[in-house]
């Protein structure tokens, strides 16, 4: 976690992700990149140099009023010890992301969202859950600033061994930055019910398998996977759910649909997310 991207629209949300990031940055020596995306209009005026020099002007107005705002949520959160970074660019958001993270060598995006639901969540979504979707990297969603430390973190787990192994790598390595107890949980519900004197040793399998650490085994009965997750989550007062996502897009999107961003959109903890890497899964 040496290299920390938060993209920035200074909202709330955003700036409780840079104050999130700033802790991470200062336990792991890192450094902080601040990135405000600035999206081009469209040119619909038929007499094109009137429209490029309202753009211009446009462009560098919200460029001038971009970097007066890093300035100053710089300045009201300095922390003396951890370099910050900002950058300000043009173009679609998600795409400028992916090309700055593959650019600087991002290891993790912290990002505040407020969620979405109804049909904004079907048809569109939030910001931060088309990043899960897309990021190569971890990703941190942040709700509201959480204070640390992080002592437990949820891993939903479904036993899906196949696409499993570089996951679980990236969540021990989460798990030993924030030296906290992992708490592997199978979500049964009526649909995939699994007797516990089956699914138990499976999940002590699993931990074997991986050398899992300072960690707990429970299986939680609920009607879906996703209320289960954030129900188990309260009662054993987790504080960071750490979850692989499939990244899926579209109708298949839709169809299927991902935990994972339903997490991001309906929880208020702290939801870490990265992208399951197997070419066998539907993008």
């Amino acid at each position: 976690m040496k290299k920390i991207l938060v993209p920035c629209d200074f909202s709330k949300p955003a700036i409780s992700a840079y104050r999130q990031a700033l802790g991470v940055a200062a336990q792991s020596n890192g450094v902080v990149h601040l990135l405000h995306v600035i999206e081009p209009p469209i040119l619909n005026d038929t007499m094109l140099m009137p429209t490029l020099n309202f753009e211009e002007e446009l462009m560098k107005e919200l460029k001038e009023k971009a970097e007066g705002s890093f300035k100053n949520v710089i300045k009201e959160n300095k922390v003396d010890y951890v370099k910050v970074k900002f950058d300000i660019q043009y173009g679609a958001v998600s795409n400028t992301i992916q090309e700055y993270i593959k650019e600087h060598e991002i290891d993790l995006i912290i990002m505040g969202s407020t969620g979405a639901s109804g049909l904004k969540e079907y048809f569109i979504g939030s910001n931060a859950e088309r990043i899960v979707r897309q990021s190569p990297v971890p990703v941190l969603v942040v709700k509201e600033f959480y204070e640390w430390p992080v002592k437990n973190i949820v891993f939903p787990n479904e036993l899906d061994t196949e696409h499993q192994e570089d996951l679980v790598m990236k969540v021990k390595e989460l798990q030993n930055f924030f030296k906290a107890k992992l708490h592997i949980v199978y979500i049964n519900t009526a649909s995939n019910f699994v007797v516990d004197t089956v699914i138990r040793p499976q999940l002590q399998e699993f931990a074997d398998r991986y050398m899992l650490k300072d960690y707990t085994i429970n299986i939680f009965n609920h009607v879906s996977t996703q209320e289960g997750v954030i129900e188990f989550t309260k009662m054993i007062e987790g504080d960071l759910i750490a979850i692989g996502t499939h990244g899926r897009r579209g109708i298949n999107h839709l169809m299927k649909g991902s935990i994972a961003e339903d997490l991001v959109n309906h929880t208020e903890c702290l939801i870490w997310t990265y992208k399951l890497k197997n070419e066998l899964i539907e993008a």
